[in-house]
């Protein structure tokens, strides 16, 4: 199915958790799909390397609002300018 939206010309891609129950060699050929893929991908993920290939620009929603940066994941993580952003966030009170 993913392959016949892709070829139809689709230009937008919702994916949810798409990692979970593929097999490597699978994951890598959806990996290379999507980097190729001219359109815009929204998607959840707990697959780091899948995230970190793929996406240019994170959006995190927090109970206060959101943090949205162009930025790979890796540089997400690591910014300590967004770290502390998170901190005010999130209620202390979890």
């Amino acid at each position: 199915m993913l392959a016949k939206m892709m070829l139809n010309g689709a230009n937008v891609l919702l994916f949810d958790e798409p990692t979970n129950h593929l097999d490597l060699e699978s994951i890598t050929a959806l990996n290379n799909g999507l980097i190729d893929f001219d359109g815009t991908i929204l998607f959840t993920s707990h697959d780091h390397q899948f995230i970190q290939t793929i996406a240019n620009r994170i959006i995190e929603i927090t109970p206060n609002g959101i943090i949205d940066r162009v930025m790979s994941y890796d540089e997400y993580l690591e910014s300590e300018e967004i770290q502390a952003l998170r901190k005010s966030m999130y209620p202390e009170e979890v």
